[in-house]
């Protein structure tokens, strides 16, 4: 057969050399990630042997940023976010600004232009939420208040970066582009107020329009009982919206993507949507990352290693210490400040996806897409390293900084409980810990039956609410002895733990088995061989999730067949 089959080697050699280097990456506990760009280093022109064709695997990058960005929609939270908003969202905008101005003054030192520097900037100052989210789960801290903090922190700059993604075209005359339309031509406002104008109309429409039809087409595909259907009609959702807000309101990819997604949250077939989707994302993410791979140059490396060092330093120090003390700065805990400086100590998939942009709009160098993909390679391999390190390094910090220790000693007022607080929320009372989805049930419960209860909850901005409605609440980790001893556990009669912390489960029991040796704890936990070992430690009463899920169900499903078959066997009688 005489044709040419570009196409099925890029993507076959792809798919291949990433199957080999992220599993390589796992094996080495690197993230999977390093794997793929690697992999598109192998099969890349700087590299000798195999050299897949660019353009194809350009274009096929631009599938997997529609597919990337409909994840990121579908699992967007706008109550996850409005839970941390008051540290989330100034932390978040701060950073990338300080993170923005330290890139821009290494670009602008280097000679490069403004246009150029800027992006490189933007750059460096968003970090990846899938390294991030990944860390967090391996950690079993996703569900914990600092695992929120930094996700909430990582949607924000995820937001503002698509927002830049839309801006950046019809901006790039202004920055100095050379193959961009001539956006200069207009005024800067008129250029900005136009963009801002369609962006909204789209927006305008998804919200209004699509949230009713996607939910409703969904319901109409799901009726037909095809799986096949429900997935194309998934698929070509994200893709028919990413191309139809490019095409009509000149919108960019992502963020028309991105708005699919959310929109396509508000269905209850949300979940399922994403279970379908995930195959085709996850596949066409790595060949994202498997095309940004083949642009990089590894010459660099040894060319400007202090240009990478440079990089390096604004991504892992730079943004680290400035997210580190606004965290500070803003009352919350050096442990906090610890896991989003952590959180934030690398860069992913945005930033491959500006810089490609600044690359395609004349701005931004190829030496500098280079060292973003240095930094991205680097910064994604050691960043586990830097989790690993947060508990030593606090306990360092704290040993060797007298200010840090003030600051961690600092009054908060919500750290204890009123001195109007009724006497029956000092005695014989239930302490729950964690006010979540299962917290706010059992409270509601409490309630029912008129039993007093305090709430211990890492959130201070819920626990300020919960105040507020004649709730009794501390602030603070009830892992803390502190905290436990302000939500009067000596007294108490039950602790009952809400939240699935396995790292301070453990902490909390001890700590209250201390304070009151007859106190009853219940505990909860999603993991089976952690129930086991609590279990066996004979911590107190365990409620493993899938185990008392079946449980429900099979006392329904007794309760409902027992009159039938009492029945039965009186009439055999």
């Amino acid at each position: 057969m005489n044709h040419s089959i570009t196409l099925i080697t890029t993507i076959a050699a792809g798919f291949g050399a990433a199957l080999i280097l992220g599993f390589i990456a796992e094996k080495l506990k690197v993230p999977a990630l390093v794997g793929f760009l690697l992999a598109g280093i192998l099969i890349g022109p700087a590299t000798p042997g195999f050299v897949a064709d660019i353009n194809i695997a350009s274009q096929l990058s631009e599938i997997g940023v529609m597919l990337l960005m409909f994840g990121v929609g579908l699992h967007f939270s706008l109550g996850d976010l409005l839970a941390v908003k008051r540290i989330a969202v100034p932390g978040a905008i701060l950073q990338m600004s300080f993170a923005t101005a330290l890139g821009m003054g290494l670009a602008w030192w280097w000679g490069w232009s403004l246009g150029g520097s800027l992006i490189f900037g933007l750059s460096l100052s968003c970090a990846s939420t899938v390294v991030l989210l990944k860390a967090l789960e391996v950690r079993h801290v996703l569900d914990s208040m600092n695992g929120r903090i930094a996700v909430g922190w990582l949607v924000v700059e995820d937001l503002v970066t698509v927002l830049v993604l839309v801006l950046l075209p019809p901006l790039a005359g202004v920055l100095g582009s050379t193959t961009a339309l001539a956006a200069g031509d207009q005024s800067l406002w008129i250029t900005i107020g136009k963009t801002l104008l369609q962006v909204s109309a789209f927006i305008a429409l998804m919200l209004i329009v699509g949230r009713r039809v996607l939910p409703w087409m969904l319901w109409q595909v799901a009726r037909t009982g095809s799986r096949e259907l429900f997935t194309l009609a998934v698929i070509a959702t994200a893709i028919g919206i990413a191309f139809g807000a490019s095409a009509l309101f000149n919108v960019s990819f992502a963020l028309g993507a991105f708005f699919a997604g959310t929109v396509m949250r508000e269905s209850k077939f949300s979940h399922r949507a994403a279970e379908e989707s995930l195959p085709l994302r996850d596949a066409f993410s790595v060949l994202f990352f498997v095309a940004v791979g083949m642009l990089f140059e590894p010459m660099i490396l040894l060319e400007q290693p202090l240009r990478v060092l440079g990089v390096l330093a604004v991504i892992i120090l730079g943004k680290s210490l400035v997210a580190a003390t606004l965290v500070m700065a803003l009352s919350y805990p050096l442990k906090t400040a610890l896991t989003v400086a952590a959180s934030l100590a690398q860069i992913g998939e945005f930033s491959f996806i500006l810089a490609g942009l600044g690359l395609t709009l004349g701005l931004l160098p190829a030496e500098g897409v280079s060292l973003v993909l240095a930094g991205a390679l680097i910064s994604i391999a050691v960043n586990p390293l830097l989790f690993t390190a947060i508990e030593p390094l606090q306990r360092w910090i704290l040993k060797h900084s007298s200010l840090i220790r003030r600051l961690e000693q600092r009054q908060d007022p919500f750290a204890e409980l009123p001195t109007v607080t009724e006497r029956k929320y000092l005695e014989g009372q239930v302490v729950l810990v964690g006010f979540g989805r299962v917290g706010r049930r059992i409270a509601k419960a409490l309630d029912e039956r008129g039993i007093p209860y305090v709430v211990a909850e890492q959130n201070r901005e819920l626990v300020e609410s919960l105040r507020k409605k004649g709730i009794a609440a501390v602030s603070g980790n009830a892992a803390d002895s502190a905290v436990l001893i302000q939500a009067h556990i000596a007294n108490a009669a039950m602790l009952v733990v809400a939240t699935p912390d396995p790292l301070n489960v453990r902490q909390m029991a001890t700590t209250a088995r201390t304070l009151n040796p007859g106190i009853e704890i219940i505990l909860r936990t999603h993991s089976e061989d952690e129930s086991h070992l609590l279990h066996n430690d004979g911590i107190g009463t365990i409620f493993f999730g899938e185990e008392e899920l079946a449980k429900g169900m099979a006392n329904h499903v007794l309760q409902r067949f027992a009159p039938a078959q009492a029945a039965t066997e009186k009439s055999h009688a």
